[in-house]
């Protein structure tokens, strides 16, 4: 008895550790670890997991701000991120490697009084809170 009340105990600590680390990650961090670091990596330099398979290397997300003359880029990753720029590592805007995440709700049902603008504007927050993570890994 007392070994399973330590195992609950431990759960349960363990369980709100990771709410803890949940709670201090940004919308815009979440959204990076869950659509980008695959190819572009943790640190944003495209040494992600997949990036040695991609015909061409993923840039390295740090270096946007540096290389557009010491202003971060939003515009140009707004358009790269919602599909309007042309980035052929992501494939094709058809099926892009990342998925379909930023185009649309997540669940019809959990989200069925959505109008066409809530739908624009939920993808336009997710999309901005991931530039502006983007944006505090630049390099110096």
């Amino acid at each position: 008895m007392l070994k399973r009340g330590f195992a609950a105990l431990v759960a349960i600590g363990v369980g709100v550790f990771f709410l803890a680390e949940a709670h201090a990650m940004s919308l815009g961090e979440f959204e990076y670890r869950n659509s980008c670091a695959q190819c572009h990596g943790v640190s944003g330099k495209g040494d992600g997991p997949v990036a040695l398979s991609l015909t061409k290397n993923p840039p390295d997300l740090t270096m946007l701000q540096k290389n557009n003359g010491g202003v971060f880029p939003v515009t140009k990753v707004y358009s790269i991120i919602e599909g309007n720029a042309d980035v052929r590592v992501h494939g094709t805007r058809d099926m892009p490697v990342w998925g379909n995440r930023f185009r649309g709700r997540i669940n019809d049902e959990e989200f069925e009084n959505f109008s066409p603008a809530d739908s624009r504007e939920y993808m336009t927050t997710r999309i901005l809170a991931l530039i502006e993570f983007v944006s505090t890994i630049q390099a110096e």
